[in-house]
């Protein structure tokens, strides 16, 4: 029964997985239903590995070896799905511990941590309490006003403690790359980001000089500095392609959209992933 248990979530979450479509429309209306289609897959695994592991090997089986296959399997699967978090996490803290030998100034009565390179480099890095790094390549080549809406760019970021949430997102992209469309809907998670924080820069700031911004620092090549892993930061520079550059370019230039408040509703059906764990206090041993 569990290893039924566990096939039919497996098939579940790829079957929904393969079906998701590309979402189109304005930003703040892919967000949700992309979030939603990224998340249920990886969750419903992960609870049911959960609920198979709590029930334990024994029970109603079919064959007297399926108990200890479904429960060895969930444990593994755990296990690989916790050493791949645990790695992230270090990867993370061994950067933020990095990043406190560079010096902090003042610039116009904000304090920066800045990078000792000529490439133009900014991103908010670490966890909830994210860290604000620029390069001094930046500093030096922007104007003040198209370093004032890069700031203004980066602090949306920690605004949203985007570095935080996207940790955990990005734990759920490395235990299940196998999944249909993982890439493309992480990438897309990826965008809808930088879309959300250009749209909450441009209420304060001059979207014209972000757009100015945007192209200057993306065009110019990071030669001395290696940039980190979308997981563990949010750079104003990410690489992204000439179509999803275009994107922000003409977001930016448009009428901007105002980024939408802070609802769970929209995800609520994601309940269903907790599922697996309703049979446990069912389960007979």
């Amino acid at each position: 029964m569990h290893f039924l248990m566990m096939a039919m979530g497996l098939g579940l979450a790829w079957f929904l997985r393969s079906t998701c479509l590309a979402p189109t429309g304005p930003w703040r209306d892919r967000w949700a239903y992309t979030l939603s289609c990224f998340l249920f897959a990886p969750l419903l695994l992960l609870m049911t590995a959960i609920a198979i592991v709590c029930m334990g090997p024994s029970g109603q089986m079919v064959m007297h070896w399926e108990g200890w296959l479904s429960y060895g399997l969930a444990i593994a699967f755990l296990v690989w799905a916790g050493s791949r978090g645990l790695h992230l996490a270090w990867t993370g803290h061994q950067t933020t511990h990095h990043l406190r030998r560079h010096a902090v100034v003042e610039w116009q009565g904000q304090a920066l941590q800045v990078l000792d390179t000529p490439d133009l480099y900014s991103a908010q890095i670490g966890f909830w309490r994210s860290r604000l790094v620029v390069s001094q390549g930046l500093l030096n080549t922007l104007q003040p006003s198209q370093i004032q809406a890069v700031l203004a760019h980066e602090y949306a970021h920690a605004r949203y403690h985007d570095t935080f949430w996207f940790f955990w997102l990005g734990c759920l992209r490395r235990i299940t790359p196998w999944l249909p469309h993982t890439e493309e809907l992480w990438q897309e998670l990826l965008t809808l980001r930088e879309l959300r924080a250009d749209s909450h820069a441009a209420q304060t700031v001059d979207p014209l000089v972000l757009a100015e911004a945007l192209l200057l620092v993306v065009s110019a090549p990071l030669n001395q500095f290696q940039p980190l892993q979308p997981e563990l930061c949010a750079a104003f520079s990410w690489a992204v392609s000439r179509d999803r550059l275009t994107e922000r370019i003409d977001s930016l230039l448009a009428a901007p959209e105002q980024p939408p408040t802070t609802t769970w509703w929209p995800l609520s059906w994601l309940a269903i992933v907790c599922l697996p764990l309703v049979a446990i206090p069912f389960h007979g041993g």
